[in-house]
């Protein structure tokens, strides 16, 4: 990166103390500048909605680490109504905070905020979702998605029996039918998570060893807006009842997020799914959702990929006292989030595959619940 370059060229700890506090031209020709006495400063932090429990989780975790910190936290939630969280940040910066932390709902609807936080020198940080068509975001947290849609893929075809767990090829020779849903197309990564799945399962299509009967494979046809487990729900139900008739079975069902997995998996056992007779299919998911885990243990929901948010926070919560110190924060990824007007740094963290056979070693024992919440 091209801090680099500048932290050899100023050697002189007196001189990277004043730049620290006063900020480089070049340094920051994107960013805003940070550094001085930021003690006990106030950020913003706007999360989509309640009505998913990772979100609650993700605003709960990012609050106590800034408060351990030592900032002041300003914590709003939008309920998935986009003029809210806009009127949200307008009174952040209002209020005069020092930083915005944004899970956005549209990543393309906060641009006059956005300007409004570089007039007022407030850095930006897109939390989980990139932020795009503005340049106006000066890192982004999250986890590498794109591999998170070849996990998803990947526990599909193992469900199957197409792959092993160790992902050397199974006995199963299919063909197996398919169906395949998408995330929300405002949000970013829904598109990261469909690529990243069709990357695996595509050459499967295409040798016929999976069938998507429906025929519906592009992402506008299969996205599903706000993420929203009643529109998963009505649409799987009208595939059903369109495609699967008689003696036609649907084997397998590409689910991006638990919510969108709970609202197939309620249409599939209205369609005569879940029974000893009619087993349901391999379906996948997302975010490791308390009543998806249980699902996943009751033989429901085949898998779903965790996310500890608890990481998620903690590099988030590091990367803004980073910044509010005047200090370069850690990223890992400077080449792949172009939001359209600018490539955003990136701190991007790993993510688990998790199914019945693995879900104690990596979500109990990792303390993210408890046996008796699992019960």
């Amino acid at each position: 990166m091209k801090y680099t370059r500048l932290a050899a060229a100023f050697a002189a700890a007196s001189l990277v103390a004043t730049m620290a506090a006063c900020g480089d031209a070049e340094k920051t020709s994107d960013k805003a500048t940070t550094g001085g006495d930021t003690a006990g400063a106030l950020i913003g932090i706007t999360m989509p909605t309640k009505s998913s429990e990772r979100w609650i989780h993700d605003g709960d975790n990012l609050k106590s680490q800034l408060e351990g910190l030592g900032y002041k936290v300003d914590l709003q939630y939008a309920e998935n109504d986009i003029p809210t969280q806009t009127q949200q940040l307008d009174s952040q910066i209002t209020k005069g905070a020092k930083l915005l932390i944004i899970a956005s709902i549209d990543g393309t609807a906060l641009s006059s905020q956005l300007d409004n936080a570089k007039a007022a020198n407030i850095p930006v940080i897109s939390y989980d979702r990139l932020i795009r068509g503005n340049a106006n975001v000066d890192y982004y947290t999250t986890f590498d998605n794109f591999k998170v849609g070849v996990q998803q893929a990947t526990s599909l075809l193992t469900g199957l029996g197409v792959l092993k767990a160790d992902g050397s090829k199974g006995d199963a020779k299919g063909p197996f039918n398919i169906e395949l849903f998408a995330g929300s197309p405002d949000d970013n990564n829904a598109t990261f998570f469909f690529n990243g799945a069709k990357s695996i399962l595509d050459p499967y299509i295409k040798d016929g060893t999976l069938v998507v009967k429906s025929g519906q494979v592009d992402f506008k046809t299969v996205a599903t807006l706000r993420w929203d487990p009643e529109t998963a729900q009505k649409r799987m139900e009208n595939i059903l009842t369109s495609t699967y008739k008689g003696s036609v079975k649907i084997n397998g069902v590409l689910s991006p997020y638990d919510g969108i997995s709970i609202g197939i998996l309620s249409a599939l056992k209205s369609g005569g799914y879940g029974t000893a007779a009619q087993k349901y299919p391999t379906v996948t998911g997302q975010d490791a959702e308390l009543a998806s885990v249980k699902s996943i243990i009751a033989g429901e929901q085949y898998s779903t990929i965790y996310k500890d948010t608890r990481q998620l926070a903690k590099v988030t919560g590091e990367m803004a006292d980073a910044i509010l110190k005047g200090q370069t924060p850690t990223t890992n990824n400077t080449t792949d989030y172009d939001n359209g007007k600018k490539v955003v740094p990136a701190q991007l963290l790993e993510s688990v595959i998790v199914d019945k056979d693995n879900y104690q070693k990596v979500i109990i024992d990792g303390g993210y619940y408890t046996a008796d919440q699992l019960k």
